[in-house]
């Protein structure tokens, strides 16, 4: 995947992200978005939310057969799977050391929603985190 500068979601798609990390609180909730990429930008489609299945407030695991059904659900609607969401209920929008780790291997862009400050930011990680502007449409 080429480095990817920007991502577009909607006023709709932000409140449900919002609402998803407000009702896991304190733990951290997680989503799967798929959508398409446009040159550099990341547009997302839709949201498949996922339970986090450590049930951490510092940490989320996503079920092997919730990545699965994930998967299927985004080729059945001829979308491709673009990125991962994640909230931080008591820190900061950034990536975490264990964010930073997984990144690595997963490389799409990642959305954190911190629940302190009520703000979205989204990275990638190419050699090191790299901010992507998020983009409400």
């Amino acid at each position: 995947m080429k480095l990817q500068q920007e991502i577009v979601l909607s006023k709709n798609h932000i409140d449900i992200l919002t609402r998803h990390a407000q009702e896991c609180a304190p733990n951290e909730s997680c989503a799967i978005l798929f959508g398409r990429i446009e040159g550099k930008r990341v547009i997302i489609r839709e949201i498949f939310l996922t339970k986090n299945t450590e049930n951490s407030p510092v940490t989320f695991t996503i079920s092997n057969q919730e990545l699965i059904q994930a998967y299927s659900e985004a080729e059945k609607r001829k979308l491709d799977v673009i990125g991962i969401f994640h909230s931080h209920p008591h820190s900061a929008a950034y990536p975490s050391a264990t964010d930073k780790k997984y990144m690595e291997s997963n490389p799409v862009p990642w959305i954190i929603f911190s629940n302190v400050e009520n703000k979205f930011e989204a990275y990638v990680f190419e050699s090191g985190i790299i901010p992507v502007v998020v983009t409400i449409s």
